[in-house]
Formats: C-alpha cells, structure tokens, sequence
C-alpha cells in the first residue's frame, strides 16, 4: 500500500507539471505573438515620426519663404504707394492722355503676366497689338500668317478715345 500512495503521489506530481508545462508554453506563444505585434506597432510610430519631423522641417522651410515673399511684397506696395503719391493721374491724363494710356495698358499687361505665372501659367503670349510698339508690331506682322494687321478680338482691353471738344 505504501507504493500505491507512493504512485499515486508522483502521478499527481507528474500531472501537475505535465499541466504547468503546456500552460507555460501557451503563455509563451501568446506573449510572441503580442510581441511581434508590438514590434510592428512600434515601426510604424517609428516611421510615423519620421514622417512628421521631415514634415516639420518642409513646412519650416515653405514658412520661411513665404515670410521672405511677405515681407517682398509689402515693400513692393510701400513702393507703389509711394510713386502713387508722387502721381498725379488727373494732371497726367489732361497733359498727355495716350502716354498714360500705354503705360497703365502696359502694367496691366505685366500685372497679368506675372499672375499667370503665379499660377502655373508658363504659355509665353505675345503682346497685344494695342500695347506693341510699331517696330514690334511690324515683326509680329512677319511672323503671322495673318495678312490684317487689326486685331479683331473682344478680348483686347484697348479703349478708344475721342479728342475732347
């Protein structure tokens, strides 16, 4: 009887650590797969920050610019206001009405330029008659197909004037 007891003790004892052993193997598969699962999460915050930090740096950097052009443009309007003091259109108009026409013709023609190079627009138009000098005019004439030298269009800004009576 005393081997019995003796059997039966090391059964249970062999059980419980046939019972232990595959609970910790479970425990262990369980805590690989959580980890590799960890590992990905962590490589993407990892890249995520990356992404961010050079994000940063970009938007700095476009900042800055954008400041620089900023601080261009509002030098450019103290400029302008400027020469708009200094101007006196209502004396300029009554003196000489055609120079004046041509040169605000002319600055709405650059103006509109440089708006359409601002968004992308890098088609090189040739002036428009009415702002063409006549030697200009007489090489735009060579190089057309076109044998009437009148441009016809409606999209022309051009704006006749009358002489005062």
């Amino acid at each position: 009887m005393p081997y019995v007891i003796l059997i039966v003790v090391l059964g249970l004892v062999s059980g419980g650590g046939w019972f232990y052993y595959n609970d910790t193997q479970n425990t262990i598969a369980t805590l690989r797969e959580n980890n590799a699962q960890l590992k990905v999460a962590v490589d993407t915050a990892e890249e995520s920050i990356s992404t961010l930090q050079s994000d940063i740096t970009k938007m700095a950097d476009l900042n800055n610019q954008m400041q620089n052009r900023l601080q261009q443009a509002e030098a450019y309007s103290d400029e302008l206001r400027g020469k708009f003091s200094r101007l006196d259109l209502v004396q300029g108009a009554l003196k000489d009405s055609k120079k004046l026409e041509g040169k605000m013709n002319g600055a709405t023609a650059k103006l509109w330029r440089g708006f359409m190079a601002d968004t992308g627009n890098t088609n090189q138009y040739d002036k428009p008659s009415w702002l063409q000098r006549p030697e200009e005019q007489a090489r735009a004439g060579d190089q057309s197909s076109n044998e009437d030298p009148k441009d016809d269009s409606t999209s022309s800004s051009e704006t006749e004037t009358t002489p005062a009576n």
